[in-house]
């Protein structure tokens, strides 16, 4: 059911059905929240009143033709049949850092808890095309700040859209996906990622979009979503970016809404990192871990003590583990250095990865965890 128990949520249906008329956008949206006493009025308004709330003719006459094909009444059955929670930009628990960007959604579809959003958040984004050093800063960085109590703000996407969710609930922390689509789970795109959902909302994150239900992705709705990824956050983090990646989309809105932007540096030879690059050249602030961040913050760094060397019985094992670094590298360099027998070896890194002590990044290359 829908949760908008407040004296506006009479009113709701029409907010949905409002929404169904895309060519409104947020702007004009909020001249008509100004102008009319309820939703109810606006729907009912003439086009002179439409006009007169400051809408120009070619946008009133859209509306008065959608309006004859749409159904207040049945835009409500929807949003209940599908198990969504509304919001809108006049009820009480609206997220305040959104209702302060330029053009804030006037409606926001969701799934599971808004509360997340009461923690400190930070956005992270990135290319769907990540290198194994981008998988590798991401599961790193992200899952420690997820620890501190940050909740990670993205956008579903595959790459370091989803890496960056994994990452913050395998740190049992809160995480929040914007989306693109309807909320409504056969909406939600790309579809590998669905299974994300379940997770997300089980760990008291939410999922949320300003799109009604039944809405598929567009080459529009992406970049708009974008301004809600950042316009929730403190901060955005970027992790691998072309030149090209929409990434570097919510990074140019979080400098409009006046928010931080971090960039992890990359290679100059990788075409992944043209982008952060540039970010950095540009004022953004390099971040090289969470501890960056989080001293951003003003969150108190707790410096962690030094770990002793796990205990290894196995002569094997030491050699390989001591070879091992943050930095990945190839079973064939790893033999070449360790002169062990390839059996030997691949039973060492075996029960290496079983203890915890290493882990395979993908492609037989290894690093310390």
């Amino acid at each position: 059911m829908s949760e908008n128990k407040n004296e506006h949520s009479s009113d709701l249906k029409y907010w949905l059905a409002y929404s169904r008329i895309q060519k409104i956008g947020p702007i004009n949206f909020k001249k008509l929240a100004n102008y009319f006493n309820d939703l109810k009025t606006a729907w009912q308004a003439n086009a002179n009143k439409l006009i007169s709330a400051g809408l120009n003719k070619d946008l009133v006459e859209e509306i008065i033709i959608r309006r004859s094909q749409i159904n207040p009444d049945q835009e409500l059955n929807l949003v209940n049949q599908e198990g969504l929670k509304t919001i809108t930009i006049k009820d009480d628990n609206y997220p305040r850092a959104l209702k302060e960007i330029y053009n804030p959604p006037p409606l926001l579809y969701l799934r599971g808890s808004i509360d997340a959003l009461n923690n400190i958040c930070l956005a992270v984004v990135g290319t769907r095309k990540f290198s194994a050093y981008g998988r590798q800063a991401t599961e790193e960085i992200v899952y420690q700040l997820a620890e501190r109590g940050l909740t990670i703000i993205s956008g579903l996407a595959l790459g370091i859209d989803a890496l960056a969710h994994l990452a913050c609930l395998n740190a049992n922390g809160k995480t929040v996906a914007i989306l693109g689509s309807g909320a409504d789970q056969p909406s939600v795109y790309p579809s590998s990622n669905r299974y994300l959902i379940d997770k997300i909302i089980s760990s008291q994150g939410a999922v949320i979009s300003e799109y009604p239900v039944g809405t598929a992705p567009t080459k529009y709705t992406f970049p708009m979503r974008n301004r809600i990824i950042s316009g929730l956050a403190k901060g955005v983090l970027v992790i691998e970016a072309p030149e090209s990646s929409g990434a570097l989309i919510t990074a140019k809105y979080a400098l409009d809404q006046n928010r931080d932007v971090f960039a992890i540096p990359g290679s100059i030879y990788s075409h992944n990192s043209k982008g952060v690059n540039n970010l950095i050249k540009q004022g953004a602030k390099l971040i090289t871990g969470a501890d960056d961040i989080l001293q951003e913050f003003n969150i108190q760094v707790i410096l962690q003590e030094t770990k002793n060397e796990p205990a290894i019985s196995q002569e094997e094992e030491k050699i390989v583990f001591n070879l091992l670094s943050k930095e990945p590298l190839h079973i064939d360099k790893i033999k070449q250095l360790s002169k062990l027998n390839i059996n030997v070896l691949s039973s060492a890194l075996t029960m290496l990865e079983i203890k915890g002590l290493i882990k395979d990044i993908g492609g037989k290359h290894y690093l310390k965890r």
